[in-house]
């Protein structure tokens, strides 16, 4: 678990994309610092819009540097002109922002506090259902602060699930550092039969399953795959981190499955889904990673193809095992993220291209930049709809969308058809709602 400090430069679309990096972080259970000093990572979003502007962001760059231990650069400079920060001797990691959450999180689990209550943000309620995990990984940091699994009952799951929807939500978002050994605790895998309960509570609603190891759910795959193919509430979306497509080194990860486990859970949501989302993780450049086993990676990449990865270059956590190996050399590690990241753009585009030309039924989550909003389709998918307040479309709307083009990583849609909603919400329900601040913005 580490904490983080943004700073954030230039125009709006800056600082939505620094409130979606922060929403991430804390999704993962990071938590801001009070300062760049108190930091374990500074996130510099930048901008570039002139010569002076550029002065600027090298300076401050220099700056947040020598306060914390790790500094990552994202923004239209980093993207732009990455290479001058390396020129003036910056030690800094050059991201695209929607990388920098993973980058942060190194592949490791989120993290739920002991005090984890629900919290509606918008339309979205979260929905924390455990504390801990059953895993032992070399490389995570996280298991010194959570410990073993915490387990809640189905039934207090249910009923903070039913209060969220209640007061508004439209999305439930379910989470946990891995979801999957939900009820191992008290002898019982619980997760489909929360599931099944939570989509069976009054209301339009959609519901998201966090992140799941593919050593939790093997066990419960195909129980798991039947109760996303009999509710429509259930977005068709599985995130499962297989970190590696070779055998070795998810040993040497001391991760609870192989690759062939990861396969059996793809192949069980294939016979089940007409289509649904695979998303993944992979870590590039573990200390005991071979050429090889880099290459059996790509493989498994290209074989399974998710239309949502993420890939994230190891770097040590001081305390774990892993610190103590020998680790790869920085250029190889890059290398290795480069051409992992290029053939992530490749398969993420088909994915989205195959959208184009079709429809859509969608919930529009939240606001975009402008006059736009982001919506999900029953595959989690994510649809932007432009000139949104035009077209008489607002945040919890179901909307039909037909897709219209897209931009690699989600697509562009226009309404086909009149966007509908339900205002629902019971005053009095027992929820937090989100009142945290924006992204720290700084003028350039």
């Amino acid at each position: 678990m580490a904490t983080y400090h943004i700073e954030t430069y230039g125009c709006s679309s800056n600082r939505g994309e620094s409130r979606e990096i922060e929403r991430a972080l804390r999704d993962g259970g990071h938590r801001p610092a009070d300062g760049p000093e108190d930091a374990d990572v500074a996130i510099l979003n930048t901008c570039t819009v002139v010569e002076k502007t550029e002065r600027n962001m090298l300076r401050r760059a220099e700056e947040l540097s020598d306060m914390t231990a790790e500094l990552v650069v994202t923004g239209c400079m980093a993207l732009a002109q990455g290479d001058m920060f390396a020129e003036a001797d910056v030690d800094a990691e050059i991201l695209h922002w929607d990388e920098v959450p993973s980058y942060v999180l190194n592949g490791e689990c989120p993290t739920v506090t002991p005090d984890a209550e629900p919290v509606l943000d918008g339309v979205v309620g979260i929905l924390p259902i455990a504390r801990g995990c059953m895993s032992n990984c070399s490389y995570c940091i996280t298991k010194f602060a959570t410990g073993r699994v915490d387990s809640p009952s189905v039934e207090e799951n249910v009923e903070k699930a039913r209060a969220l929807v209640h007061a508004g939500a439209k999305e439930i978002r379910v989470t946990g550092q891995d979801t999957g050994v939900y009820g191992w605790d008290n002898g019982d895998r619980k997760l489909p039969e929360l599931l099944d309960r939570i989509c069976d509570i009054d209301g339009e609603f959609r519901v998201r399953l966090g992140m799941a190891n593919p050593g939790g759910i093997h066990g419960i795959h195909e129980e798991l795959a039947d109760v996303f193919a009999a509710n429509e509430e259930l977005y068709d979306f599985i995130h499962a981190p297989v970190q590696s497509g070779s055998d070795d080194v998810l040993e040497d990860m001391r991760r609870q499955h192989r690759v062939e486990k990861f396969r059996e859970v793809v192949e069980t949501f294939d016979d089940r889904l007409d289509h649904w989302t695979l998303s993944t993780d992979f870590i590039v450049g573990f200390p005991t990673e071979s050429e090889a086993d880099h290459e059996l990676s790509m493989d498994l990449l290209a074989e399974v193809r998710p239309e949502k990865i993420n890939v994230t270059r190891f770097s040590k956590r001081p305390g774990t095992d892993a610190a103590d190996m020998k680790g790869l050399g920085g250029t190889v590690k890059k290398e290795r993220s480069k051409a992992m990241s290029e053939l992530k753009m490749e398969v993420v585009g088909e994915a989205y291209e195959s959208m184009v030309g079709e429809t859509f039924e969608v919930l529009v989550v939240e606001e975009g930049t402008g006059d736009s909003v982001k919506c999900r389709d029953g595959a989690y998918r994510q649809i932007i709809v432009q000139n949104a307040s035009d077209r008489g479309v607002a945040v919890g709307d179901f909307l039909t969308v037909e897709v219209t083009g897209h931009n690699t990583v989600y697509a562009f849609g226009d309404p086909v058809e009149e966007a509908r909603s339900d205002a629902g919400g019971v005053d009095g329900d027992s929820v937090e709602r989100d009142d945290r601040p924006e992204s720290t913005a700084s003028s350039a």
